[in-house]
């Protein structure tokens, strides 16, 4: 089979032949339609010192995709050939507390698809029938190859209740954004998302935000001015992970706020705790997505009437791997996504 492949520890991937994998027992093998680029693809790709110390090359990688059962192994019940299909790339242990507890996605023991094992950038892709998840048989694999960092905005967005709330974004990556849709769909007063990309700004405009703030132009204090708001942000969700933007979302929140955070810091950032314990602020780490709860949130929500596809923004054949990467690094688009289906 044709597939992105990282082999050595080293910059850079090649599109080349690698042995087909089988399903084994309880395993099911899934031909892949298409694939989304997300950050951790990039920090693969360049070989960056995160990278470095945490992947084991050679490695396929790839963890967001859509694609049709073509295989089930021994064992399996629930999943059958001909399914479209997403994956759930936390492959968890099951005896760890949490797994036993129902908590698996705090699993001690997580092994992630395209980082510790083979990836989706491939023809086909074998998981576990736990980390299958069936879509309706009309679903748009374009959607279906998003159901991962969908899930993570899912995940972030409903960490605390948004409904009649006004919400803080801080990121209009392609997370951000479609947390953002994600709150407006289940009813929060005031959506505000804030970045500094002209092109993200406009795209969270298209997708129905309140605000689209430019926070090296105009501040959050002064947007709450804007919406006519006079006590603070009840609920913020920090997307960027940028240094600067966990301590203005802190100054930014009603007392008793609630922050939800998934974006990963660069550096180490300064807090002010004096605030957060005078104001009885709560700050909730988020990873990854609820198993499976997310998942039946997501498509619970789609089935209603919210709609994600604006975010998606480019596509590329698999053949033009390359380009689709230079694009998603360069950060004039939403999501990415690689069509395989011509391999």
């Amino acid at each position: 089979m044709k597939a992105l492949y990282k082999p050595a520890a080293q910059p850079g991937f090649e599109l080349v032949d690698r042995p087909e994998p089988e399903a084994g027992p309880g395993e099911v093998k899934i031909r892949v339609l298409r694939t989304g680029i997300c950050g951790t693809d990039l920090h693969i790709e360049s070989w960056d010192a995160w990278a470095a110390g945490a992947v084991n090359a050679p490695l396929i990688a790839g963890h967001e995709f859509c694609g049709q059962v073509v295989a089930v192994g021994a064992g399996v019940r629930d999943v059958a050939v001909g399914a479209v299909v997403s994956g759930e790339g936390h492959v968890v242990c099951g005896t760890c507390r949490n797994c036993r507890a129902g908590r698996r996605h705090l699993c001690i023991r997580t092994s992630s698809v395209g980082v510790n094992r083979d990836g989706a950038f491939a023809e086909f892709v074998v998981l576990p029938e736990s980390n299958v998840w069936v879509h309706p048989q009309d679903i748009d694999p374009d959607l279906g190859a998003i159901f991962d960092p969908f899930g993570n905005a899912v995940h972030t967005a409903l960490s605390f209740p948004v409904v009649g709330e006004d919400v803080l974004i801080t990121g209009a990556g392609p997370i951000g954004l479609m947390a953002a849709a994600v709150c407006r769909h289940v009813g929060a007063r005031y959506v505000v998302i804030t970045d500094v990309s002209p092109y993200r700004l406009e795209l969270a405009r298209s997708m129905g935000v309140d605000l689209a703030l430019d926070v090296s132009k105009e501040s959050v204090a002064q947007a709450q001015s804007r919406l006519g708001m006079v006590e603070g942000f009840d609920v913020a969700l920090e997307m960027s992970g940028h240094p600067s933007a966990l301590p203005d979302v802190l100054a930014n929140l009603n007392h008793g706020g609630r922050l939800a955070m998934l974006g990963l810091p660069s550096q180490p950032i300064e807090i002010d705790w004096a605030r957060v314990v005078t104001h009885m602020l709560t700050i909730k780490g988020i990873y990854g997505r609820e198993m499976y709860e997310t998942w039946y949130a997501m498509s619970a929500m789609l089935r209603s009437g919210l709609d994600i596809s604006a975010v998606i923004t480019h596509r590329f054949a698999a053949a033009d791997w390359a380009e689709a990467f230079a694009t998603a690094r360069g950060g004039q688009c939403g999501k990415v996504v690689i069509d395989w289906s011509g391999v």
